[in-house]
């Protein structure tokens, strides 16, 4: 007999056999209890915020077991599509390749294999923890049966109008070349400069001064804005400025949104490289220049001599030619939040583009009403202002990610841009030739969904939707309790 205890054989070798037995499987005739386990990254390891959580569900599921529930706890993965194709991508790196040196299909074969053989870390370590999960019931967000919830839902939500494409600002990473949701954005005080431009007006009788932190975005102003109430410069609005070191002729435009104290009270409005700026070109019906390629180098829509330029490089170029002009007022050391995306560090660009969205509105009213009657209560019930202020002011939700894993979005485009959105390319086929009244060649989308739009489904699709499953036919009537749609794509159980 060994001189000291060793928990780590015993506890292995006991889970094992607790796991053999299948005694972490639902038994029994009694009500049915079940938690649905925030799916972790395929990519992730467990820390401290899962130890804390899987405890509290380790022991409620225990507690129903024991009184003779029907329980469930569902576990699973998440297949963290940023997380796992960079790392698909380093190692393919490491032998001077890259994804596109393999092809679509290729590279997701690739992470497939890197999934089956590196990406079970996190499930040992519920195992080492002991975590009574139902293992005979693993799921994975891209299995067969998960995948077929996603398209169905897709597919639904496009026939109701509730997912839609369309071209609108979004948080760019150059480096990863996706769209990247707010969640994935890590701003941080950064030093930086102030740039105090003149923009002359176009009569010749002055000038107006604006601030950036970004010159080189002043090559896509349509516009320069006041606040209607500021006396200055009410005399302008309706007026013009020409765009220096381009010419052209954009309108001096009121709107509330300018802050009179702030700086000159003369705000430049970039609408296709700006949050703010494109809410008031939507106003104000302002053109919105896009003049960044998908690299963050500007593009075709600038004058000649910037284009091809990388950002940072065309800042100095711009801020240069400026000055030489006599248009550089003066210039500020200036500390602002710099957006950066959490993978790749790259510093983000609002970019203007083509992306599918979910209309989120509609489909927040009922959850609103669940709180507002009752139905669902926050504990303590302050939090429930939270939830209502960003419920009620929630905006539609960007989907599409310019990615290779993931599920690819169910739409298929002929050679007139087109968009039949189906189950499959043969619907798809079937809808285009009785549009056009014959066979076309259809491509399929490039891009893949947003990992949440899988993990958002979660709670149910483990269950067996849409298949009419036992599980999931009484999956409604069950207690479930599940955080997955707010916690699968950090990896992180809240």
């Amino acid at each position: 007999m060994d001189k000291s205890y060793s928990p780590r054989d015993i506890e292995s070798r006991i889970y094992a056999a607790w796991e053999a037995a299948g005694w972490f499987a639902p038994v029994g005739d009694g009500t049915p209890y079940c938690i649905v386990i925030p799916p972790p990254n395929v990519t992730g390891t467990l820390h401290m915020g899962h130890a804390f959580q899987h405890t509290l569900m380790d022991v409620l599921t225990r507690l129903h077991r024991m009184d003779g529930d029907r329980t469930l706890w569902q576990p699973g993965t998440d297949h963290a599509g940023i997380a796992t194709q960079m790392v698909v991508e380093r190692q393919l790196a490491a032998d001077g390749r890259t994804r596109h040196d393999l092809g679509r299909e290729k590279f997701v074969e690739r992470v497939w294999q890197w999934k089956e053989e590196s990406g079970g870390t996190i499930t040992r370590q519920m195992r080492r923890l002991g975590n009574s999960v139902d293992w005979s019931r693993d799921r994975f967000t891209m299995d067969a049966g998960l995948s077929e919830a996603v398209l169905e839902v897709f597919v639904r939500l496009h026939e109701d109008g509730l997912i839609y494409r369309g071209k609108r600002l979004v948080n760019w990473d150059p480096v990863l070349h996706t769209a990247l949701s707010d969640l994935e954005v890590i701003a941080e005080p950064e030093a930086g400069n102030l740039w105090h431009l003149r923009y002359p007006l176009a009569d010749g009788s002055g000038h107006l001064i604006v601030a950036t932190t970004r010159p080189e975005t002043m090559l896509g102003d349509t516009a320069v804005a006041v606040n209607p109430a500021d006396e200055r410069y009410q005399h302008l609005v309706g007026q013009q400025v020409r765009l220096p070191l381009t010419g052209r002729l954009v309108p001096i435009i009121a709107d509330d949104y300018c802050d009179p104290a702030f700086g000159s009270g003369c705000v430049k409005i970039t609408p296709a490289h700006d949050f703010n700026d494109y809410e008031i070109g939507k106003r104000h019906s302002l053109p919105m220049i896009n003049i960044l390629t998908a690299d963050a180098a500007l593009n075709d829509d600038v004058p000649p001599q910037y284009r091809g330029l990388d950002r940072f490089e065309a800042r100095q170029r711009v801020v240069t030619d400026l000055a030489a002009a006599g248009l550089l007022e003066k210039v500020d050391p200036h500390t602002l939040p710099v957006p950066r995306g959490d993978r790749s560090g790259a510093v983000l660009e609002p970019w203007l583009t083509d992306q599918w969205y979910v209309r989120i509105a509609p489909l927040a009213q009922p959850a609103i009403a669940a709180v507002e009657d009752g139905r669902i209560r926050f504990v303590p019930d302050n939090w429930s202002k939270t939830y209502f202020q960003w419920m009620r002011n929630i905006q539609d939700w960007c989907i599409s990610r310019q990615l290779w894993w993931g599920h690819r979005i169910p739409a298929w485009y002929d050679d007139d841009g087109n968009i039949f959105v189906a189950r499959s390319e043969a619907e798809a086929q079937v809808a285009a030739t009785r549009q056009h009244g014959k066979p076309i060649i259809l491509r399929q989308d490039e891009d893949v969904l947003d990992t949440w739009f899988s993990s958002a489904l979660w709670p149910f699709s483990t269950l067996g939707w849409p298949q009419q499953t036992r599980n999931s036919r009484s999956s409604t009537r069950r207690r479930c309790w599940s955080r997955a749609s707010t916690s699968s794509s950090s990896g992180s159980p809240g």
